[in-house]
């Protein structure tokens, strides 16, 4: 039987030791800020991007990797025979799903590209398992089944302080914009269906504690709770806040905090977070 081989982009939410343990080839994005062009983890890291995005003066600029780039990991990948599953971020916030696409048109390997629907740690549910799958000896249907299956199983809420960036960068409509722009106002979104989508909307920051204390207690709740992810841009002090909450109730549950990619902070702002878990 082929191995399959796994790829995805910058935007997930892996540790080192995650990347190393599953073998997955990330192909990073690059950002601009104010005519400077970083390569996402290699030239610029997660916490010196936000001190770069605080200082610049222009909201930076994103770009997916060129279908170029993700052909020659493609084809390097596949050289040997074995097929290649990648997964990519939600087509909503980047189109760097199309640009694999395009890619695995034109390889000389098996190459299979998936949208997850996701992108941070939620992302990376779906790709732990897909590796676990695989070392299991699933063939690539089965990895993609069960894929399916964390990704229908799935919850990314996420506390926004302003609507400014999102807006800009037209990954929410100007509607929605002008939630965001009256003083003080807080956005609570969804990622579901790959969309983004407001859920809550008010004044001061009670509005995203009042979301943080219903999602801690929404937690308690769901059953075969496998894990959760608390993602941020800035902020890091609630953002751990958050997680030791979520500890205190439920102290044998896997929760990670770490900061944000840079692509996804460039979208949400300063002082966002993100809560990501899902069941089994």
């Amino acid at each position: 039987m082929a191995k399959i081989k796994l790829v995805t982009d910058s935007s997930i939410q892996l540790t080192p030791e995650e990347v190393a343990q599953y073998d997955i080839r990330v192909v990073p994005l690059t950002i601009m800020i104010d005519s400077t062009v970083y390569i996402d983890g290699e030239t610029i890291t997660r916490t010196e991007f936000m001190e770069k995005m605080a200082e610049a003066k222009a909201l930076p600029k994103t770009s997916q990797p060129a279908p170029g780039t993700f052909l020659d990991v493609f084809n390097e990948l596949s050289a040997d025979g074995s097929q290649v599953l990648c997964v990519n971020m939600l087509q909503a916030i980047s189109g760097t799903v199309n640009s694999a696409r395009q890619a695995a048109e034109m390889s000389d390997g098996d190459v299979t590209v998936v949208d997850c629907d996701f992108t941070d740690r939620a992302m990376a549910f779906q790709v732990i398992e897909a590796a676990k799958a695989i070392e299991a000896g699933a063939d690539m249907d089965g990895v993609l089944k069960r894929m399916a299956t964390v990704r229908d199983h799935t919850i990314l809420q996420m506390g926004v302080s302003t609507l400014d960036n999102l807006v800009k960068g037209g990954r929410l409509s100007k509607a929605a914009g002008v939630v965001g722009s009256l003083l003080n106002i807080k956005v609570v979104l969804q990622v579901a269906d790959g969309e983004l989508k407001v859920m809550q909307k008010g004044r001061g920051v009670k509005t995203l504690h009042r979301f943080v204390d219903s999602f801690v207690e929404k937690l308690q709740g769901l059953e075969n709770l496998k894990e959760v992810g608390i993602s941020f841009a800035g902020g890091e002090a609630y953002a751990q806040e958050i997680g030791n909450k979520i500890k205190a109730v439920l102290p044998n549950l896997p929760v990670l905090v770490r900061p944000t990619d840079p692509v996804i902070a460039t979208h949400t702002g300063d002082g966002a977070f993100a809560i990501m878990c899902y069941t089994d």
